[in-house]
């Protein structure tokens, strides 16, 4: 599903920062959740249920995601900050010597 393509991609490195507007995916779905809940309760044929409960498992996984990319960008963050202070203090040990 095209959801999963997006939530592996804010997985990754660079997509990390996209984490949480894509949680404003959840929003949309939603709201279309919602209309075509309201379709089926106007009498639209049942099979309908089936995509309001797709759109809220793709809501569910969009707001799941956001939290969870957060804390993996900051550990990222935290270990390049780290690695650029490791390097930072073994090129000022080597000028210095």
């Amino acid at each position: 599903m095209p959801t999963n393509i997006l939530i592996r991609a804010t997985h990754a490195r660079r997509g990390l920062k996209w984490a949480v507007p894509a949680m404003l995916l959840a929003v949309v779905y939603i709201v279309i959740a919602a209309a075509l809940a309201q379709w089926v309760a106007g009498g639209a044929p049942g099979w309908i249920n089936l995509l309001v409960l797709v759109c809220l498992w793709n809501a569910l996984k969009f707001v799941v995601n956001g939290p969870i990319t957060v804390v993996r960008m900051m550990r990222a963050r935290a270990i390049e900050r780290r690695h650029r202070d490791a390097s930072s203090v073994s090129n000022k040990t080597i000028s210095v010597g």
